[in-house]
């Protein structure tokens, strides 16, 4: 069985150029594209807490291990690319995961109150965890001196003589998939239920060992628990057994917040130890991945974001975090097409979310991405559905429009407006709008943003080619 398509290298810089402070006053710091480099790292700290910091790293690991609704014949090709993407920058190193299914993002904030070092730099790598790496993370105590090294190639991890290298590694397109759609329910979330560290571990340890289907945890005095029955502030958690990895960590944590998208029904897990945070995001079925949910398409296919892009990507090398509401004011646009625009930069994978702060930060991939956004099919096919032509609008009532659309099986009838927007399609009829829209949705979208200002949409620049491992 082939392995999952991936990306790797195209080309490579050891750091970002910048400008930095300096005691003479600013200087210009530029990357240079291969030759010798005097520090091949963006980050060298040793870690204050190495092991709360193991504990997290090992979480992580429990993550890409695990298996919510993968078939068994898929095991081995998912694990051969399953490991965290690194990224360093404002004073954070960030871990990055998700579980063999998709269905579960998790990541490890170390803060500055976490280790004592240096960023040289911004930059993110995705390395191996091995066997080996593993093993090392659970000897760890909190007395030792463990220091910590990450660059565009390499991991190191330094226990006393001990020293552990990882290497870089193919980078899953389904990874990069996952990361925009996460995003977008991330970055849509409400705070719902918030509990002292000490209830919270007593809420993780208190969950059934079995399967549980469906539960709903709702406040019970200061802490938490979990029914079977929606109570009020309860929020809905399907696959209980993905919150099982959080009983581990959740001794070290302080506080712990859950956070809710409406839209979906997803929900984020942020566990605070102060020094650090560990956030687990579940999709709103184990069956669900993040990488398949289409979230972020009707964003992406609004071309109103590509003048902003350009703008918006500088924004996130000077400003850290970004704030799209102060972003969007800045730069005398809507808050709705500086969003589409960061939703396009993750497709990429050049940007997350981080709940705690309410805010996007910056990922750097050294890869060439210009083909990210053709691994939307919806939005492919709609786009084909476009040049194909046939599209004619039966009714105009303001905002409310409705069309008839073809498709490969007929022609189909659309509506959209402020109630929300429908279609006659098999696809529509299953997953509603739970899902993102359908293609023939998307094809109409797109039809009334080039009928309204035909002049102002780009055209399409030539396709680069990529290395992609398949």
């Amino acid at each position: 069985m082939s392995a999952a398509p991936a990306l790797d290298y195209m080309y490579r810089y050891a750091f970002s150029s910048m400008l930095e402070d300096a005691k003479a006053g600013p200087r210009l710091r530029l990357a240079t594209s291969g030759g010798a480099e005097p520090n091949p790292f963006f980050f060298q700290g040793e870690l204050r807490r190495p092991d709360r910091a193991a504990d997290l790293l090992r979480g992580l690991s429990e993550i890409v291990d695990a298996r919510f609704n993968v078939p068994p014949s898929m095991l081995a090709k998912i694990l051969r690319l399953a490991d965290p993407v690194v990224t360093s920058g404002e004073g954070t190193l960030r871990f990055e995961v998700f579980s063999q299914c998709c269905g579960a993002y998790a990541r490890v904030d170390l803060l500055p109150e976490s280790f004592k070092g240096e960023q040289m730099g911004r930059g993110t790598t995705n390395v191996d965890f091995n066997p080996p790496l593993r093993a090392a993370l659970a000897r760890i105590r909190a007395g030792d001196k463990v220091g910590l090294n990450v660059g565009v190639d390499v991991l190191e991890l330094k226990r006393g003589k001990e020293k552990i290298e990882e290497r870089k590694v193919a980078l899953p397109v389904r990874w990069l998939k996952g990361f925009v759609e996460a995003l977008a329910s991330q970055a849509r979330m409400t705070p719902q239920l918030e509990t002292s560290g000490d209830e919270a571990s007593r809420f993780f340890r208190s969950l059934p060992r079995t399967k549980v289907k469906e539960g709903f945890v709702s406040p019970m005095g200061r802490g938490l628990r979990l029914s079977q029955a929606s109570g009020r502030d309860s929020v809905r958690v399907a696959g209980v057994e993905r919150l099982r990895v959080l009983e581990g960590l959740a001794r070290h944590c302080v506080r712990a917040r859950v956070h809710v998208d409406a839209n979906t029904g997803a929900s984020a897990w942020e566990l605070d130890m102060g020094d650090s945070r560990f956030t687990l995001a579940l999709s709103p079925e184990p069956w669900r991945g993040f990488s398949g949910e289409g979230q972020a398409l009707e964003a992406l296919a609004s071309e109103k974001w590509r003048k902003l892009l350009p703008l918006v990507q500088a924004a996130l090398t000077w400003d850290a975090p970004i704030d799209a509401s102060a972003l969007a004011a800045r730069l005398r646009s809507s808050e709705t097409d500086v969003n589409a625009a960061l939703a396009a930069l993750g497709t990429r994978g050049l940007v997350g979310f981080d709940l705690a702060q309410g805010a996007y930060f910056q990922r750097v991939l050294p890869f060439d991405l210009s083909r990210i956004e053709e691994q939307q099919p919806r939005l492919v096919a709609a786009r084909k559905l476009l040049s194909a032509g046939g599209i004619k609008v039966t009714r105009r009532e303001g905002e409310d429009v409705e069309a008839i659309v073809p498709g490969s099986g007929g022609e189909h009838r659309v509506r959209l407006g402020p109630a929300g927007a429908r279609c006659t399609c098999p696809w529509y009829a299953k997953h509603r709008s739970d899902r993102g829209p359908c293609k023939h949705q998307l094809a109409l979208q797109l039809f009334l943003e080039a009928e309204r200002a035909p002049d102002d949409l780009p055209r399409p620049s030539p396709r680069r080619r990529d290395h992609v491992q398949g």
